[in-house]
């Protein structure tokens, strides 16, 4: 089941997906598990709620988040950066980041988002596959995009119109 948090409500939901995604997959995520944990309350509920947050669920519990950041400025509020990416690994390749994925892109399309971005990590093929088996195109590449225990990686910047 996938399911859009709206509410403060589902802010511990939330912060406990978040946090299993950046501990178990630090290498896929800008901001480190620390930075996390250092927000308070209100800081968890309101990044939860000013920007879309897709969870999927295997039952009752959360295996996986998955959002968007639409751009502030007028001319370019047509277009948005996925973020938070990660499904747990015994949930890969069961369809769970198909449907997250798509559920969110019917979301962004029906709040006038015309085209989805992305940046993803050069050393994380599986994933670069994944979004192009989903319709994203490459258009760019930023050398040394990210820091990782010192050594600079490369990041890969995708793109995909939502119209269906």
């Amino acid at each position: 089941m996938i399911r859009l948090l709206l509410t403060s409500d589902d802010v511990d939901i939330f912060r406990r997906i978040r946090l299993e995604a950046l501990r178990e997959e630090p290498n896929a995520f800008a901001r480190t598990a620390a930075q996390w944990e250092a927000l308070s309350e209100e800081e968890w509920k309101d990044r939860m709620t000013h920007n879309p947050v897709f969870v999927a669920f295997n039952g009752p519990e959360p295996v996986g988040p998955m959002g968007y950041m639409r751009q502030g400025a007028d001319k370019m509020a047509h277009r948005a950066t996925l973020v938070m990416v990660y499904l747990r690994k015994d949930r890969r390749c069961g369809g769970f980041a198909g449907a997250m994925l798509a559920a969110l892109m019917t979301h962004a399309r029906e709040t006038g988002i015309r085209q989805m971005e992305l940046a993803v990590s050069a050393e994380n093929p599986a994933a670069v596959r994944f979004y192009e088996r989903e319709g994203f195109v490459p258009f760019g590449r930023i050398p040394c995009g990210f820091l990782q225990d010192g050594r600079e990686v490369d990041e890969i910047l995708m793109a995909k119109r939502t119209e269906a």
